[in-house]
């Protein structure tokens, strides 16, 4: 399928996971090669874990509205909990309606069994990312707003972070497995950054 010309892409905002930051996406944004730009990459600080989805994703929806205005449409990849971090932005703070593609990148979107020794008072982000947690299960139980975006999920199935592998995708829209064998590999095995850049530039 041939490449999107770049002036009919809209920007495309990348968010990071858990302990991450910007430079997750160095080796992302070097495949792309220019061809997604506008990029934005915001810093988003979860304090080891401590800061809840809720303030995380008001940041994000700030940081979009600063570089692109209120309105104009846009593309939003997350990986790991900057997935959920999206999906919480999407789904409860009404960037439904200026999403037009959500990627979805071994996320923990059905929850994770290593969040579960978390205790919220202390670790309230990562707590989010419980089997069943409250805010899985707010976010599950209405998906209109979801489903008013192209969704698409990639995820390994030996992920080391998402148990079992198979649990980092979103609830709609298709689903890829990517062969590299490790949560972070993705992003920087060369197989991952080819299927991401051909996801990310198709039409």
């Amino acid at each position: 399928m041939p490449a999107t010309p770049l002036a009919a892409y809209p920007p495309l905002v990348l968010v990071h996971g858990l302990w991450d930051t910007p430079r997750l996406f160095n080796r992302l944004r070097d495949a792309l090669a220019g061809e997604r730009d506008p990029l934005l990459i915001p810093y988003l600080h979860h304090r080891l874990g401590a800061t809840r989805m809720g303030p995380l994703a008001e940041r994000l929806g700030e940081a979009i509205e600063a570089a692109f205005g209120p309105t104009e449409p846009i593309d939003l990849l997350g990986f790991s909990m900057g997935g959920v971090i999206g999906r919480t932005w999407i789904q409860e703070l009404g960037g439904h309606r200026r999403t037009r593609r959500f990627f979805c990148v071994a996320s923990p979107q059905q929850g994770t069994p290593l969040a579960q020794i978390c205790p919220s008072w202390l670790l309230g982000g990562i707590a989010e990312l419980k089997l069943g947690s409250p805010l899985l299960h707010r976010l599950n139980a209405d998906l209109r707003a979801l489903e008013a975006v192209d969704c698409r999920s990639f995820y390994t199935p030996t992920d080391q972070i998402v148990v079992p592998g198979w649990r980092g995708v979103l609830p709609v829209g298709p689903r890829t497995a990517l062969p590299p064998m490790t949560h972070q590999g993705i992003l920087s095995d060369q197989r991952g950054l080819a299927a991401l850049r051909q996801a990310l530039l198709s039409d």
